[in-house]
């Protein structure tokens, strides 16, 4: 497959997905960017035979480096440690809103992991994360009940913010995660400084616009990522039975 590329403005930000370039051997593979944040996704599904065990072996990883935020470990620690608390919560946070756009039937083995390439301190990764996790799925070709995606909002004064930064979010009146599919939201995660429901409603239907848009790109995305594979088939075809 040849690279391909969507950007789009989002909110006070460019959002770029891609796919075709790289991580080929996976299932479905795409890098999400949005400022300096990068968040590579990958996910990969293996057919089992044991169809009779009674859960779904889903398995979301999500993969902190410290040279995206420009740092190298030395001295007696040189590799990477476990897994932070905040990389366990994103980790929740892809998990939740995807787990049940999943067939009930299924039982194969899926593992979705997301690797933070570069780390901008005004965008956190981890809505990005779950919206490349939907994207990635979908080019899988695996069965699901997608695409999703996932925004966060926050309340300055009298005005809601999408995807506001680390330093918003510490003086936000809210700290809400939206999740939703075409169909409607599908998740809600919020933190709020006594809030009236009204504002939150208000937020949470915010929130969902701002959704609509993602999922409107990952298609975009995913007929483009179909078309080109049909095509690249039909001039495989064509080539075999001329010769």
């Amino acid at each position: 497959m040849n690279p391909i590329k969507k950007t789009f403005q989002y909110g006070a930000h460019q959002v770029t997905l891609e796919t075709g370039e790289i991580a080929r051997q996976a299932g479905g593979a795409v890098i999400a960017s949005m400022g300096d944040t990068v968040v590579m996704v990958t996910v990969v599904g293996r057919r089992t035979a044991d169809a009779g065990r009674p859960f779904f072996p889903l398995t979301v990883d999500v993969e902190e480096r410290m040279y995206a935020a420009g740092r190298i470990p030395g001295s007696f620690f040189r590799r990477e440690g476990r897994p932070s608390e905040r990389a366990i919560l994103t980790c929740r946070l892809i998990d939740r809103p995807i787990r049940p756009l999943f067939p009930s039937w299924m039982r194969d083995d899926i593992q979705i992991v997301a690797t933070c390439l570069s780390l901008d301190e005004r965008v956190p990764p981890d809505v990005l994360a779950v919206t490349g996790a939907s994207m990635a799925t979908l080019l899988a070709g695996i069965p699901f009940y997608g695409p999703m995606a996932t925004v966060r909002v926050g309340l300055l004064g009298d005005d809601f913010v999408l995807n506001p930064s680390y330093r918003e979010i510490e003086r936000s009146e809210l700290d809400l995660v939206v999740a939703g599919t075409p169909q409607g939201v599908i998740m809600v995660e919020a933190g709020a400084n006594q809030l009236a429901e009204q504002d939150v409603i208000e937020a949470i239907d915010f929130g969902y616009e701002a959704v609509s848009e993602l999922i409107k790109a990952q298609q975009n995305l995913y007929r483009l990522a179909v078309y080109q594979k049909c095509t690249h088939l039909k001039v495989h075809l064509n080539l075999s039975q001329s010769s």
